[in-house]
Parts: structure tokens; C-alpha cells; sequence
């Protein structure tokens, strides 16, 4: 006669909700901070990885499940090196409190207001810049490749900045809140093909650095004197002002945009 091993029902109290609550919060900032930025598809492919091995474990492929084991063992010291920039950053805005810093919403309209008014006065005067908004994904590798700034942000500053012959004028300005936390940066570069080959420089830079993460790029054009602004891989040209401010809100304008898999403006 079998042993009848009796079933013990679950008996959850606040402290497992709590904890439920915390780690699922937890990844959902993790999550969010690596939205639509390449390192999410890296996360996802080792997803895959993963999911291969289990399913070669069940089905007693060995050869697999030991060609798999070999790379998930030594593949964790590589881990840390090709993510040791995002860690740092993402350890240094711990250490902020950044949840601190959010500003109340009059707050972001003048920031808002001062890069517009930037942006109108750059693009009247024909002079070329490029302005990168940081959102949750953190911009502190960028950063290091400019000068430290940390003043606040102003229209007369930002005009400063890129006047030609200034000694950061062919660098982005990186903003986080209401400083500019850097200038003269160096963005990377898109390495996609683009149908419009009137694409420069600062463009590929903006589209570039918005396929890393979620910040907002803006661009003005040396050569037109036109605003465009890349996101998340998208690049909007020829703003007209209310454009620009929706953008910056958090908006995004009715026009098409031009993906940065290289489709025809």
C-alpha cells in the first residue's frame, strides 16, 4: 500500500505579497531601463539560450546540454565585461537617488522652453548642434566622452556652446533634468544604412545614439538650418516649433517619421 503524501495548500501572508510586489517592481525598472536599447536584445538572447537548454535537458540531448553548460559557465566573465558600463551606470544612478531629482511639471516646461528657444535661435543663425535629452536610460558613457558641464540649462548657454570656433562646438550637449551635465561629447554613430544620403554627421550621431536607448536627440542642420529630432531608432525632420515642443512633452508628431533602417524621408 502506497504512502499518500498529503497536498499542503498555500497559505500566503502580507510578507510574501510584499516581497512579490518588490521583486516585480524591481523588474520592472530593470526592464524599463533596458527598453529598446541593444542591450535588452542580448538579455533576449540569452533568453533563448536558456530556453534551448532546458529543452535539451527534458529531451536528454547531451551533447547540446554539455556544449551549453561549457558556455554558460565561462560566458558569465564575458558578461561582465561587455555590460560593465551599463552596471556602472546603472549603479552610479542608485547612488543619486534619482527618484529625488524629478522635477514637478512647471519645472520640465522651462527646461523645455530654453532648448526650443535654443533650437529657434541656432536655426535662425545657421549654426549646427545637436542636443541629447536623458530619459531612464542613463547617458553617463556618453558623457565621460565630453567635458563635465553641470550648469543649468539656458538658452544663452546652449548658444554658447555651439558657436563655431568654441572649443565645444562639434560635440553633443548631453541634458539630465534641468543641467547639462556634459558637452563636446562624442555620440556613436548609426551604423545602418540610410536612403538620404543628405543625412550628416550629427544625424547619424542622433539616430545613433537613440538605437542605445531613450533619449530624445535633437539636431540642427549646419547646412539647411532644419530641426530634426531621433528616437528610439525614428528621425523626425523639418520641425516647426509646436513640433518640437510635442516631442518634448512626450508626444509624438502626426507626420511619418524616418525609421533608421533607412526608408525614404
Amino acid at each position: 500500500m502506497s504512502a499518500v503524501v498529503p497536498l499542503r495548500l498555500l497559505d500566503p501572508g502580507w510578507r510574501d505579497v510584499l516581497e512579490i510586489a518588490l521583486v516585480a517592481y524591481a523588474l520592472y525598472r530593470v526592464l524599463r531601463l533596458f527598453h529598446g536599447t541593444r542591450t535588452l536584445q542580448i538579455v533576449t538572447g540569452l533568453g533563448m539560450l536558456l530556453a534551448i537548454y532546458a529543452a535539451s535537458w527534458i529531451l536528454q540531448l547531451e551533447m547540446i546540454t554539455f556544449l551549453l553548460a561549457h558556455v554558460f559557465q565561462y560566458g558569465v566573465i564575458a558578461l561582465l565585461v561587455v555590460f560593465a558600463p551599463e552596471l556602472r551606470a546603472a549603479l552610479a544612478h542608485l547612488g543619486q537617488a534619482r527618484f529625488a531629482r524629478v522635477f514637478r511639471q512647471m519645472e520640465q516646461r522651462e527646461v523645455a522652453d530654453e532648448v526650443v528657444e535654443a533650437v529657434e535661435r541656432l536655426s535662425r543663425s545657421g549654426i549646427g548642434a545637436i542636443v541629447a535629452i536623458e530619459r531612464e536610460v542613463p547617458l553617463d558613457r556618453w558623457a565621460e566622452s565630453g567635458s563635465p558641464t553641470e550648469a543649468k540649462v539656458s538658452a544663452d548657454l546652449l548658444l554658447t556652446i555651439f558657436t563655431p570656433y568654441s572649443p565645444l562646438h562639434d560635440g553633443a550637449v548631453i541634458i539630465r533634468g534641468d543641467l547639462i551635465i556634459a558637452a563636446g561629447c562624442i555620440l556613436p554613430l548609426s551604423q545602418t544604412p540610410l536612403a538620404d544620403r543628405a543625412l550628416g554627421t550629427r544625424h547619424r550621431a542622433a539616430l545613433g545614439l537613440s538605437d542605445e536607448g531613450d533619449a530624445l536627440v535633437i539636431v540642427v542642420s549646419e547646412e539647411r538650418s532644419a530641426v530634426s529630432v531621433a528616437e528610439r531608432g525614428r528621425l523626425w525632420r523639418d520641425l516647426m516649433t509646436a513640433e518640437l515642443r510635442e516631442l518634448l512633452a512626450g508626444g509624438t508628431p502626426t507626420r511619418p517619421s524616418l525609421e533608421s533602417v533607412g526608408a525614404p524621408v
